[in-house]
């Protein structure tokens, strides 16, 4: 097994930050980890929301963020303004609400459609590792690592393991796509 386990740990992490990604597309669902990428000004440093405030979900719909001091407040909010995320927030003087609004149909759809295009990028970047594998194959072969029936092997293997990471990924989109249609 020539590399193949470096190769499924590569396409393991594949899996993993695409699943990272579909936790950033918003579902109807209150789902913190939506904010996970939004930074604001504290200090003189871009600091993540998660690193300076308290986030809970106390409702299905609803995000809560406390900031541990409170002259944040503003500063999030608007940092949450400026993301993609589209929510607007609004607060207490102590507390920022993020309530989720229902999905339309045609916000569905436009889910499904970025979720199709993050997935496509996830079958790229399997495909590219085993691109590199098959390059690094055929170079230990001209290398006399192996021998040409030993190569085929090698590769049939590690199509077989891209297969497999390609169905899995199938898999996670589905499950998403119907997740997202059924809210």
């Amino acid at each position: 097994m020539y590399q193949q386990n470096e190769y499924k740990k590569d396409m393991e992490k594949a899996i993993v930050s695409f699943r990272e990604d579909l936790a950033k597309i918003r579902a109807g669902r209150a789902n913190p980890k939506i904010l996970d990428d939004i930074t604001f000004e504290y200090y003189g440093a871009q600091t993540p929301i998660a690193h300076a405030a308290t986030i809970t979900v106390p409702e299905a719909r609803m995000i809560t963020i406390q900031p541990w001091d409170s002259k944040n407040i503003p500063l999030i909010e608007k940092a949450i303004l400026a993301s993609d995320i589209g929510i607007t927030p609004s607060n207490d003087g102590k507390l920022i609400r993020l309530p989720f609004p229902p999905l339309t149909e045609e916000r569905r759809k436009e889910l499904v459609k970025e979720m199709n295009k993050r997935l496509e990028l996830a079958r790229v970047a399997v495909r590219n590792i085993r691109r590199d594998g098959m390059e690094a194959i055929a170079k230990a072969e001209k290398e006399k690592e192996f021998s040409e029936d030993d190569r085929h092997t090698e590769e049939q293997d590690l199509q077989k393991l891209t297969d497999q990471f390609i169905k899995e990924l199938d898999e996670i989109g589905k499950e998403k796509e119907k997740e997202l249609m059924e809210i």
